[in-house]
């Protein structure tokens, strides 16, 4: 951004995710002083400027007080698993061939919806004021490839997501059980989750907004 308008020019995302995360929508604020023409010319600009793996897909008015990070509501996430040979499982899939018991594993996670303290699932060392998130949606299910699982929350932790999948894995392979992940739940302890699964099989999949902040609900 501020290569293209030639001066310097803050941009906040809505998120951060672990280095190998990929995201297939994400948000950013940014404050510019640009004509509707000026907008729509920035957007093909960017995509020309940025690299393949990047792409400007919308650029919205929105009230001068919005903030990309803040004033997110919900936030969903969904973590691809093959447990065969895949060609694209080195970039977009954790390949686990363990056998696993997936009705375990659904059960677990819906364990998750009844939980708001998730200091287990966190890094250890953080900075952040609460570990408090509300879990609206976890679950997993079978894709062509292998299985997927899909969470929302209103907000996560770093790493969050990862380590439940990996605690999640310890389940359904049998190494913990419905009671164990109950207990990890409470202990509020690291060190009882699971390891925390591979970032390239993660994706940010949605960041939703109340309409109040765009100028034009859209």
């Amino acid at each position: 951004m501020s290569t293209l308008l030639g001066k310097q020019t803050a941009l906040l995302a809505a998120g951060r995710t672990d280095t190998g995360v990929h995201a297939k929508q994400m948000f950013a604020h940014v404050d510019l002083e640009l004509n509707t023409a000026e907008v729509k010319q920035l957007k093909h600009r960017l995509n020309k400027f940025l690299p393949n793996d990047i792409a400007i897909t919308e650029i919205h008015s929105v009230k001068a007080e919005a903030h990309a990070r803040f004033d997110a509501i919900s936030r969903s996430y969904a973590y691809h698993l093959v447990q065969h040979k895949y060609p694209f499982a080195h970039e977009f899939a954790y390949s686990f061939t363990t056998p696993l018991d997936m009705e375990a594993m659904n059960k677990a996670a819906k364990l998750l919806l009844s939980h708001t303290n998730f200091k287990c699932f966190s890094r250890s060392k953080t900075d952040v004021k609460t570990f408090d998130c509300k879990v609206t949606e976890a679950y997993w299910i079978q894709s062509d490839s292998g299985w997927i699982f899909h969470i929302s929350a209103n907000r996560f932790l770093r790493n969050m997501v990862r380590a439940i999948v990996g605690t999640l894995l310890d389940v359904g392979s049998g190494k913990s059980s419905l009671t164990d992940f109950q207990t990890i739940l409470e202990s509020q302890d690291r060190t009882k989750a699971g390891s925390s699964a591979p970032a390239h099989g993660l994706f940010l999949m949605k960041v939703q907004y109340p309409n109040t902040i765009f100028e034009t609900n859209g």
